[in-house]
């Protein structure tokens, strides 16, 4: 069975046994974008070597798989800290009604970010090589979205102080993160309390290698008001 085919069916496994269920063109691009990680993996450290083999599960069904939270009235995200393309690459192709910036500080990432874009055809999204806290990019983007993603290990706090110049007057942040976050939210919430409406912690489990969340991942979606 060649890496592709491996990957495609990796993938319906993990959706169909979690009942979900995105189309058939969705799922073989999911696949191809896995095969176009790995291969650029090889030149740019985009995702640990050491998970290369697990890439499926971990990276790009995880991103997949937390488009199940997010709240249904959005349509422009902003990933920051893409790397190789996670979560907005997934996110954009299982929901192509949003459109989505993927911003990455490392140029060699987001060359290879908009080369799987390309190649992916995938029009709903744009990569681009910033900083998100720079005075440049505020004003290209002030008031522009309504959910900020992050799969990086920055923490709410910083992701806080990134996201309140870029988004709408209402919008979300949803971030995938490890471990306890209660006083990663409390620290953050004592200095942006007043832009905090609600917050909701999902437990990330998935059938089946993850049924009780053995992994510890944990998605954290907070509802924002300027």
């Amino acid at each position: 069975m060649d890496l592709q085919a491996q990957y495609l069916r990796e993938l319906k496994m993990l959706f169909w046994e979690n009942s979900i269920n995105p189309d058939e063109y969705q799922l073989e691009r999911l696949a191809n974008f896995a095969g176009l990680v790995t291969q650029k993996n090889a030149k740019v450290n985009l995702i640990s070597r050491r998970d290369v083999q697990k890439i499926i599960e971990n990276h790009v069904f995880i991103s997949a798989f937390m488009a199940e939270f997010l709240p249904s009235k959005v349509n422009k995200f902003l990933d920051i800290g893409t790397g190789g393309g996670f979560p907005g690459i997934p996110l954009a192709i299982t929901r192509p009604m949003y459109k989505g910036v993927l911003v990455d500080s490392t140029n060699k990432k987001i060359e290879a970010v908009q080369d799987f874009i390309t190649k992916l055809k995938i029009n709903n999204l744009t990569a681009e090589n910033s900083r998100v806290e720079s005075e440049e990019f505020k004003q290209k983007y002030a008031d522009t979205f309504d959910l900020v993603v992050s799969r990086a290990t920055v923490p709410l706090i910083i992701l806080f102080r990134y996201a309140i110049p870029l988004i709408k007057e209402k919008a979300y942040i949803a971030s995938i993160k490890g471990g306890n976050l209660n006083d990663e939210f409390k620290t953050a919430e004592l200095k942006y309390k007043s832009y905090i409406k609600k917050s909701t912690t999902f437990e990330l489990a998935y059938k089946p290698n993850n049924a009780r969340n053995e992994k510890g991942k944990k998605l954290i979606i907070i509802e924002l008001t300027k």
